[in-house]
C-alpha cells in the first residue's frame, strides 16, 4: 500500500487483474449517475494501487456499484509507479476510466499534464456537504475540483501485539523516548521491537513525517512540504538524527537493517502478527488492521491494537494522514460512466460498503460510526474525523511524485539509503535538498 501508502503495496510491477462485474437483482435508483440500470452494457475500468486484501474489499465497492446502476468494471492494479503507468497507458490509447491516485503530487500532475476531467457538480457539491474543507483543497488544483477522497488513512498509529507486551511487562508509550524504552524492554523478552518495510520506501517516509511533524512542528512541516524550506535546514537533520537512533540500533530491527531492507510492507505486519512473529510492534498507518484481519485472522482490539504515534521531545502527538482520490481521465473510453462512479464514491452509501469489510477509513462526515466492524477501527475513523482541518496530509505524497512517489528514486530510494548507513544524517540531508530542487523546478 495511498502512501503507496494509504494502501497495501507488493514490491511487484504492473499487474493486470481483471474482474467481471455483471449487474444483479437491485432494483433501486442510483443515486449517482442517473437512475435504474442506468449504465446496462457498459463498463467501467479502474486503476489503482491496491493489491491483496485491499483490492479485494475495493472490488465489494464495485460490485455494489454494477448492481445498482447495470455497469460492468474492471480493476487494473498498477503497482507502486501509478504515474509512469497510467501514463504508459494513455499513450497506448488504452487509458482507464477512473484511477485512484495515492499522492496529491501526482494528482497535481495528472491536471498539469491535461489528463483529469472536472468533477461533475453532483459530486462537487457532495464534497463540500460531506467532507472537511480540506479533502476538498488537496482534491484541487487551481480551484478546479479534480480528486474525490474516497479512501483516508491515519497514518500516525503505531501496532503492537497485546501478547507481547504483555510478555515484556510493557504499556503503550506517550513518548518517543518511552518507545524506544519499550522497545529495548520487548527485546530482552525475547522478540525484535519493530518490524520495519524497508524494502517499500514509502514507509520510511512515514517514519520520518510522524518524527518531523512532532519535532518540527507544522508551521515548519508545511513548509518542507512545498519546499519553501530546504531539505538542508536543521530541523531536518535533527529528525534525521532522531530517526537514525532507531534505525542503526540492531536490538530495535527485526533482522537488523538488512532484514528491513528486505522487508516489504506485508511482510512487516505479517512479522508481528502472522504465524511465526519476529517482532511486537509495527509502525504504519490504520490499514495494517486490514492485513493484521483478513490475511492473519486476527480479532482487533484483542489480538492486534494500537497506540498514537508518540511525541517527540517537547512537541505535540502527530496526526499524519494519507488517501486515495479518484479521478476521472479525459481519455477513458467510458467518462460518462466513470462520472457517475465518482458520484457513488462520494456517497456514504459507497463508503459502508468498505467499511465493514475493515482496513478502511471514510473522510466522509455522514458515514455512520457504527458502519465499522470493531472499536478499535471506529475510535480511530472518529479521530480522523474529528481532527477536521488540523490534519497534516502525507509530505511525500504532496511533493512531485519524482521526488515523492517514485519507487527507486527520491526521497523512497534516499531514505532506504538512509536506513542502511545512518552514520551521516547532514549528508542525507544535502541528497534530499538536491533530489527535492530538481523535482520541484521540473
Amino acid at each position: 500500500m495511498m502512501r503507496r501508502r494509504t494502501t497495501l503495496l507488493t514490491g511487484c510491477t504492473t499487474l493486470a487483474l481483471t474482474f467481471g462485474a455483471t449487474a444483479c437483482g437491485s432494483s433501486d435508483p442510483v443515486s449517482a449517475g442517473g437512475g435504474d440500470k442506468a449504465l446496462g452494457g457498459q463498463t467501467v475500468t479502474v486503476a489503482g494501487v491496491w493489491s491483496g486484501s485491499e483490492q479485494k474489499n475495493f472490488q465489494k465497492v464495485l460490485d455494489a456499484f454494477a448492481e445498482k446502476t447495470g455497469a460492468k468494471t474492471q480493476f487494473v492494479s498498477t503497482g507502486d509507479n501509478v504515474s509512469t503507468v497510467v501514463g504508459s497507458k494513455i499513450e497506448g490509447g488504452n487509458a482507464p476510466d477512473v484511477v485512484m491516485v495515492p499522492q496529491v503530487g501526482v494528482l497535481q500532475q495528472f491536471a498539469e499534464n491535461g489528463w483529469l476531467k472536472q468533477l461533475s457538480g453532483t459530486t462537487e457539491k457532495a464534497v463540500d456537504t460531506n467532507f472537511a474543507p480540506v479533502w476538498k483543497t488537496y482534491g484541487s488544483v487551481d480551484g478546479t475540483l479534480y480528486g474525490l477522497y474516497f479512501k483516508a488513512a491515519h497514518k500516525s498509529t503505531v501496532w503492537y501485539s497485546p501478547d507481547a507486551f504483555t510478555q515484556a511487562g510493557v504499556e503503550p508509550p506517550t513518548t518517543y523516548d518511552d518507545l524506544l524504552k519499550a522497545g529495548h524492554t520487548v527485546s530482552d523478552s525475547g522478540l525484535a521491537a519493530f518490524s520495519v518495510a524497508g524494502q517499500d520506501g514509502w514507509t520510511l517516509t512515514d517514519w520520518f513525517e510522524n518524527i518531523y511533524l512532532s519535532q518540527a512542528g507544522p508551521e515548519k512541516y508545511d513548509a518542507l512540504a512545498t519546499h519553501e524550506l530546504k531539505w538542508t535546514d536543521p530541523s531536518v537533520v535533527e529528525a534525521l538524527t532522531t530517526l537514525g537512533k532507531l534505525f542503526k540500533d540492531k536490538q530495535l530491527l527485526a533482522g537488523g537493517q538488512n532484514g528491513a531492507l528486505n522487508t516489504d510492507f506485508p511482510g512487516s505486519v505479517e512479522k508481528v502478527f502472522g504465524p511465526k512473529p519476529e517482532a511486537g510492534m509495527v509502525y504504519e498507518g490504520d490499514f495494517v488492521a486490514g492485513v493484521a484481519k483478513d490475511q492473519f485472522g486476527k480479532s482487533i482490539g484483542e489480538d492486534a491494537n494500537f497506540f498514537p504515534f508518540p511525541a517527540v521531545g517537547a512537541g505535540k502527538a502527530p496526526v499524519v494522514s494519507g488517501g486515495d482520490a479518484a479521478v476521472v481521465l479525459k481519455d477513458g473510453k467510458n467518462t460518462k460512466a466513470g462520472m457517475a462512479l465518482l458520484e457513488y464514491l462520494a456517497t456514504p452509501e459507497a463508503a459502508a460498503v468498505w467499511a465493514g469489510a475493515g482496513g478502511f477509513l471514510s473522510p466522509n462526515t455522514k458515514l455512520d460510526l457504527a458502519s465499522y466492524g470493531d472499536d478499535v477501527t471506529r475510535a480511530t475513523a472518529k479521530s480522523l474525523i474529528d481532527a477536521g482541518d488540523s490534519v497534516r496530509f502525507d509530505m511525500s505524497d504532496q511533493a512531485p511524485a519524482a521526488f515523492g512517489g517514485t519507487k527507486g528514486a527520491g526521497e523512497w530510494k534516499l531514505l532506504q539509503d538512509f536506513l542502511r548507513d545512518p552514520s551521516d544524517p547532514k549528508a542525507t540531508a544535502a541528497a534530499l535538498e538536491a533530489a527535492a530542487a530538481k523535482a520541484y523546478k521540473g
